[in-house]
């Protein structure tokens, strides 16, 4: 069977005779490798880190508006779907961080061996995933002992 693309992979040479034009390597021969996945990973990180700050804005504008304003804030961010938001946007502000520190390092030309570039990216994930852990661990934290604090508990 014919491949119906066939006729835009031939061109013309200088002379005029017909040739078939070289395909260029596409997706498919690609190995899916952590260096890859991570520079995605940065990519929606900062994304990510843009739409968290619309979060952020609508909390600080609504504690300057006022107690009622404030509330309604703190109402959506505190309900689950509101919790598992936050802990996104800390995810990517952490690992935007510490990949940016990594980025710094390149710039100074540091870490560029095959070794350290993947052992690099391996503490990377690590990093993210026990600093994340830990700031959202304190934070739950201090929100429910301000939340008992509240209630007289």
């Amino acid at each position: 069977m014919k491949d119906v693309r066939d006729a835009s992979f031939v061109a013309q040479s200088s002379n005029g005779q017909l040739v078939r034009r070289p395909l260029s390597p596409h997706l498919g021969i690609y190995r899916l490798q952590l260096s890859m996945v991570l520079s995605g990973a940065y990519r929606m990180s900062g994304l990510a880190c843009s739409l968290g700050t619309l979060l952020l804005v609508w909390w600080l504008v609504a504690a300057a508006s006022g107690p009622k304003a404030f509330a309604t804030v703190q109402y959506w961010v505190g309900n689950p779907i509101g919790l598992l938001v936050l802990f996104g946007w800390t995810l990517a502000l952490v690992y935007h961080t510490v990949a940016g520190l990594r980025h710094l390092a390149w710039d100074a030309g540091y870490g560029f061996s095959k070794p350290v570039f993947n052992r690099n990216g391996i503490i990377i994930v690590v990093a993210t995933v026990v600093l994340t852990l830990i700031i959202y661990g304190i934070g739950l934290s201090l929100w429910a002992g301000g939340a008992s604090a509240a209630t007289g508990g």
